[in-house]
């Protein structure tokens, strides 16, 4: 009787379940169905996009120059156009090494001179600045017997050094690369003694615990350290001389770009000073590109120009 009695619980339980399992179903029917995507192939087309966004907008900003520099010739007479100053570049790079004695000299000669002037100026300015740099950053003494003088004479313009130089050399050449060593070595030493300062004291820790001589502390600890800050002074130093040396030998004459500028504008011709504006632009861009695709090569941080 009991066994019959547990029958028939069972079969009501199961005829309640059934009804619940159909209407899950049913449920389940009328949901929407959940379609998964698969991902797609990124395709091979290659996008032009940032070609055109590298290269339009400096095309676009010479466009805008020359548009700015063609008005200014409608309105002022004195200032040759576009067309005519690169008619006068044509003519004047046909044969820019010629040369009809000391005075006249083709716009070649004269660039490499204001370069060698710049290479002896800022090389000596490295060979001083840069261990200079070094023990300031390194030896507390030595940053504060130094910092008040190169906060005092930092400031100064190079050009007001060339009087100086004019009168301890006796000669005009050597008075223009001493006004490039002045200005250029005070970005030398101060990136340098920065980037001295800042490294970690858990690496001179270390040296310490190494027992390291001050010759590997410098090799092996700070040197690699201090790079890229010192590849930022000889960036900046070098747009400084490049600037400074046009200045320079427009006062003190000779062979160089700044004395060719400064004696075709004492024969009036505006063209010829405005091709040598475009140039000295030029060759400092050069420079400093060079800069910084050696300071690319010898640094692991991002390297803007």
């Amino acid at each position: 009787m009991s066994a019959i009695m547990h029958t028939a619980e069972n079969a009501t339980i199961a005829a309640s379940v059934e009804p619940r399992k159909s209407e899950s179903v049913m449920q389940n029917a009328d949901a929407p169905a959940v379609v998964i995507e698969k991902p797609k192939a990124k395709g091979s087309k290659f996008s032009l996009r940032p070609f055109f966004l590298a290269v339009l907008p400096p095309i676009f900003g010479l466009i805008f120059l020359m548009l700015v520099w063609e008005i200014i010739s409608v309105k002022n007479s004195g200032i040759p156009s576009p067309a005519v100053t690169l008619k006068s570049a044509m003519e004047l790079f046909a044969d820019p090494f010629y040369s009809n004695g000391p005075n006249d000299q083709g716009i070649g000669w004269n660039i490499l001179a204001s370069l060698k002037r710049v290479g002896v100026g800022f090389g000596l300015a490295a060979l001083v600045g840069i261990p200079l740099g070094f023990m300031i950053g390194r030896f507390k003494f030595l940053s504060g017997m130094f910092n008040p003088v190169i906060s005092l004479l930092k400031p100064v313009s190079p050009l007001a050094w060339l009087p100086i130089g004019l009168l301890v050399f006796k000669a005009a050449d050597p008075a223009a690369i001493w006004s490039i060593f002045i200005c250029s070595i005070w970005p030398m030493i101060i990136n340098t003694a920065v980037g001295v300062q800042r490294v970690p004291q858990d690496y001179m820790n270390v040296a310490k615990v190494l027992n390291l001589s001050e010759w590997k502390i410098v090799t092996k600890i700070l040197f690699p350290s201090v790079l890229p800050y010192m590849l930022t002074g000889v960036r900046l130093a070098i747009g400084t001389a490049w600037l400074v040396i046009v200045a320079a030998e427009m006062l003190t004459g000779g062979v160089g770009i700044g004395f060719w500028v400064w004696d075709e504008w004492n024969n009036l011709n505006v063209a010829h000073i405005i091709i040598a504006i475009v140039v000295i632009g030029v060759v400092g861009l050069i420079l400093e590109q060079i800069l910084v695709g050696i300071a690319r090569v010898f640094t692991y941080e991002d390297v803007k120009s």
